[in-house]
């Protein structure tokens, strides 16, 4: 009876906003989609922004307008960032549609951008992260919980591209690709904040610009950062995180140059699932920690230094030197003797673009390099019992060296008709050197030295058509390719074969539909995605690495101000992801796949609506809505969640001109809900989501 009662108030919470969504869109004033004065836009965007100045940075590495995009590019601007005050990157991604961030223990993550959320290398390997166009990680080093990496707190901008990236990116843009732009530098200003909250939770954000100009050129610098403490909602649970980063924007000769360097530090103690059918809504239970010993230390470094001059009036070239560090400690606290693993990588590389513009035609061709060394440790302190012997169980270096080479161009064929054409041809060498002895100990298979190549060829063909001022429309056919993740490659197991992988292809068609006047937004697509050569290990300890899934769907995105005082703001999902394979589990039949099941952990509705009131010119107060539909725990579609409603209420006031306060309270309702939710080795498991909690803060601007 439980279960039904929280499916029916899932239903009916999930039926009152499409309607109220559908009525709100059928009631639109004509009115709101009437004007045309657009002015360009910034990284520091104001709330006041009308939509027509949208722009995106992340399509071509050049800021271009969102509606001349053959395909979607969704764009969170600062006064988005700073409005929402987020603790995880998870808690404003997650408003996009498409987007399905799961939040895990502290900074961690699990992503799902028009897929199932997924785990392993496919879950490291299917998403590019990326701050200012570079990838964060190298591609065959990927990290799940890449974007605790990121500067989010403080950014510019985010931006998501659902689906395949364009040609100027490469492995891991399969499903989609999320971009962090690094705050731009402008004139004397910044601000300090600090913010308080419940579970021990506190956050000390500032940042600081200058401008300077010599009659030769400006230049711009900015210096930010962010110290986050929180004890945790569950037991053992807390974490300690650094993030610094700075910027210089300025002309050198006939040189623009933009640098950025950034650094984190992750300290984390890791709370491990809760076991038992409905776990989560025990509030006792869910706050237990079943591995107080877990932990996660993580450090990162980046720098990138953009390069750009114009060749000609018609001309110009880009090139973006990069180097990265990342090195991790991390106690895997689900296996039963706990093993420690260390790894890391360090990088340097060069992104290369050509512009050419011309009449009526763009073209942009460019080589793409990366060099990586990394290497993975795994050890084992306590005495051998089972299959997992005491010492080392991996220890293993990599040499990987990424050469890509693109071309993408677009045709202004008509007024009304642009045409967008493109492809990226990369190639990916491993050079893999084992340390420890080549053999099989216990359920752990040491591979001997070996190099390892993979090529993609991933092209791209689509077209906007523009109705009339408000109204076009897109198309976008483009495929997507990974080269396999190191770890699925070389940290095998007993019963896995050795170099039984092929690079993972991911077929896309999508069709939009955008409506942009007055300050309002409006757009809806639908897409189709078939991918190949999907790779996992399955319950029985065996490779499956030509798995096949499908994936397709619509979405919704509006924003509307319906009246001086009003906005609202809405996103809407139905998706199918299903397995378009057969590949039964002998020793666990709830991990047995049959072609046309649902892949598991993939919701078929999301939904974010967010009502936004201006009751006066210094206060802005918001209500926000999350829907996550029922999915399916276990690959046999035998186990279910029956998914959350949960609200969010924020506000801020501004009683002095450069003094804001703000407040948040999270889950509003105290909803007994899990971020994520799976049925694993014979039980249900969860991670509980944190009960109501109060958040204020304080924010000086200058």
């Amino acid at each position: 009876m439980g279960d039904q009662l929280t499916r029916l108030h899932n239903n009916i919470g999930a039926t009152i906003g499409a309607a109220w969504l559908g009525a709100l869109l059928v009631a639109a004033p004509q009115g709101a989609f009437a004007q045309d004065d657009a002015v360009p836009a910034t990284d520091d965007a104001s709330s006041e922004e009308t939509v027509e100045e949208r722009f995106v940075i992340t399509a071509t590495r050049t800021e271009k307008a969102i509606d001349e995009q053959a395909g979607n590019t969704a764009r969170l601007n600062t006064s988005d960032i700073e409005f929402a005050h987020a603790d995880h990157a998870a808690e404003i991604l997650n408003r996009l549609p498409g987007v399905f961030i799961h939040r895990g223990n502290g900074q961690e993550h699990l992503t799902s951008i028009r897929s199932p959320v997924l785990t392993g290398g496919a879950g490291a390997g299917s998403f590019l992260y990326l701050e200012n166009g570079v990838p964060l990680r190298a591609a065959g080093f990927a990290n799940v919980n890449g974007l605790f990496e990121a500067h989010t707190e403080i950014a510019g901008a985010m931006e998501v591209v659902r689906g395949p990236g364009s040609s100027l990116y490469g492995s891991n843009a399969v499903h989609g690709l999320i971009n962090v732009v690094t705050r731009s530098g402008q004139g004397t200003t910044g601000f300090g904040e600090i913010i308080g909250g419940s579970f021990g939770r506190y956050r000390l954000n500032g940042w600081a610009s200058a401008e300077t100009n010599d009659g030769e050129g400006s230049q711009k610098f900015l210096v930010g950062g962010t110290l986050l403490h929180e004890d945790g909602y569950r037991d053992d649970a807390g974490l300690d995180q650094v993030k610094l980063s700075a910027r210089h924007q300025g002309d050198v000769r006939d040189w623009n140059i933009d640098t950025v360097i950034a650094f984190t530090q992750l300290n984390q103690e890791t709370a491990g699932f809760v076991r038992g059918v409905n776990a989560y809504r025990d509030r006792d239970l869910s706050q237990t920690n079943p591995n107080p010993e877990a932990f996660r230390d993580a450090t990162a470094f980046r720098i990138s230094s953009r390069w750009e001059r114009n060749l000609s009036p018609t001309m110009s070239l880009a090139l973006t030197p990069f180097a990265r560090v990342n090195e991790m400690e991390f106690l895997m606290h689900f296996l039963p003797p706990k093993p420690l693993e260390e790894s890391g990588h360090h990088s340097v590389g060069l992104l290369s673009a050509l512009y050419w513009d011309v009449n009526d035609v763009e073209i942009i061709v460019g080589a793409d390099g990366e060099w990586t060394s990394g290497f993975m440790q795994e050890t084992q302190d306590v005495a051998s019992f089972g299959s997992f012997p005491q010492g080392v169980h991996y220890d293993y270096e990599i040499d990987a060296t990424v050469l890509a080479a693109y071309v993408h161009g677009e045709w202004q064929m008509t007024d009304w008709l642009r045409f967008v054409a493109g492809a990226r041809l990369e190639h990916t060498r491993y050079e893999y050197d084992n340390l420890t002895a080549t053999d099989t100990v216990g359920r752990y298979q040491r591979v001997a030295d070996r190099n390892d190549d993979f090529t993609s060829l991933t092209p791209r063909l689509g077209a906007v058509a523009d109705i009339n001022e408000a109204w076009s429309a897109y198309v976008n056919l483009a495929r997507g390719a990974r080269a396999p993740q190191t770890t699925d490659l070389y940290r095998l197991q007993a019963n896995q074969t050795v170099g039984d992988i092929e690079e993972e292809e991911l077929d896309s068609i999508e069709v939009g539909l955008r409506r942009e006047a007055g300050g309002s937004y409006f757009e809806i697509a639908g897409f189709w995605m078939e991918k190949e050569n999907f790779f996992f290990r399955d319950a029985d300890g065996f490779n499956v690495s030509d798995g096949r899934t499908r994936h397709r769907g619509i979405e919704v995105e509006l924003y509307l101000p319906v009246t001086p005082w009003f906005d609202v703001a809405a996103s809407g999902t139905y998706a199918e992801h299903t397995y378009r394979f057969t590949n039964p589990v002998n020793s666990n039949s709830t991990e047995s796949i049959l072609s046309g099941d649902d892949v598991d952990t993939a919701p078929r509705t999301l939904g974010n609506l967010r009502l936004i009131f201006y009751p006066l010119e210094t206060v802005q107060t918001e209500v926000e809505l999350v829907h996550v539909g029922d999915y399916f725990t276990d690959a046999s579609n035998a186990h279910d969640y029956p998914g959350h409603n949960v609200i969010n209420l924020r506000a801020s006031w501004e009683p002095l001109e450069q003094l804001e306060i703000f407040v948040a309270l999270r889950n509003a309702a105290d909803v007994r809900y899990a971020e994520r939710a799976d049925f694993a080795f014979g039980s249900e498991r969860y991670f509980p989501g944190e009960p109501r909690a109060v958040e204020v803060g304080v924010r000086r601007r200058f």
